[in-house]
């Protein structure tokens, strides 16, 4: 019980073997789920995969059935005499099993795509890296600077906040057509649906964490006379620095979340268009595998921005 209540304590470190060991688990335990429901029969496999076709004319080896659809047709064939069907328990086509997704990783890039016109799988990863790259660094360039201003001072505060707040609740998407006919079919719309979804959560995140930085500094930095442009970039900003830091951090979350609606407005392109393709084709495994890349890149990015902050701020207490 004393162990139980340690553990429990509120934001206590955990040693380091049991903090490693419950990250691994946090992926292990979806995965053994899966794996369950995959490779356990009598888990949930609705289906039932042909093995021998037997006698009933249109069944083909690999064919996957409803069971009451082949049970059905393996009992008229018992009835009639002739050669039952069999099969084995199956899932439905749009959940594959682990080790067929695995092997997705690797032929989703090797695979040639099934029409000329369209992208490998590097190239829209590739497309779909930069549509998010633009329409975070517009939203970032602008959203900060103002974030800062508005926490610093009540007047820019009162001027834009509210404005910012009823936008912020207007879905990013619904602006997709006005995007299209402004800005064309091509990646622009996309960067902007991008740019809607990020720049009002930026102005208020920001402007909040720049609230919290001790007022007292402030007061002391102009009894000593420090201009209001000083203020910001000599204090202010250093202030809130590491916080801003992992605020960007966050909201760089918020734009992956806003890439697949962003790349289904104007022209079809990027991870998104390789996932509806591969949907459309049955190709439920690369579907699979993309949607679980796009999460692969966004947490290797999250991991490689948190280590370079530990560089960038070691003054920072570790979490």
């Amino acid at each position: 019980m004393t162990a139980v209540a340690e553990l429990l304590a509120p934001r206590k470190p955990l040693p380091g073997g049991l903090s490693r060991g419950l990250v691994v688990a946090s992926f292990l335990l979806p995965l053994m789920i899966w794996a369950v429901v995959s490779y356990v029969p009598f888990v949930w496999h609705p289906k039932v995969e042909v093995v021998d076709p037997g006698s009933v004319s249109y069944f083909r080896e690999g064919m996957l059935l409803d069971k009451e659809r082949f049970n059905e047709e393996a009992a008229k064939a018992r009835e009639a005499g002739t050669a039952v069907p069999t099969g084995e328990p199956a899932n439905p086509v749009y959940l594959p099993a682990p080790h067929e997704v695995l092997t997705a990783f690797y032929t989703s890039f090797t695979a040639e795509p099934t029409r000329r016109s369209e992208q490998w799988l590097h190239e829209s990863l590739w497309h779909s890296i930069q549509v998010i790259f633009w329409g975070f660094t517009l939203s970032s360039l602008v959203g900060v600077p103002l974030g800062i201003l508005c926490g610093t001072y009540n007047v820019f505060s009162r001027l834009f906040e509210p404005f910012v707040e009823f936008f912020r609740y207007l879905p990013a998407p619904a602006f997709g057509a006005l995007a299209v006919a402004i800005l064309g079919i091509y990646d622009g719309p996309k960067i902007a649906i991008i740019f809607i979804g990020t720049f009002f959560q930026q102005v208020l995140v920001v402007g909040n964490t720049t609230r919290k930085l001790d007022l007292s500094l402030l007061e002391a930095a102009m009894t000593l006379g420090v201009s209001r442009f000083r203020l910001l970039w000599k204090v202010v900003i250093p202030g809130i620095l590491p916080d801003l830091y992992r605020d960007q951090r966050i909201l760089l979350g918020w734009a992956w979340t806003y890439l697949i609606v962003a790349e289904l407005i104007g022209t079809s392109s990027g991870i998104t268009w390789f996932i509806t393709q591969q949907a459309r084709y049955k190709n439920f495994d690369n579907v699979f595998a993309a949607i679980m890349m796009i999460g692969i890149i966004g947490l290797a990015t999250d991991i490689l921005l948190a280590k370079l902050g530990k560089r960038l701020f070691p003054w920072e207490k570790k979490g």
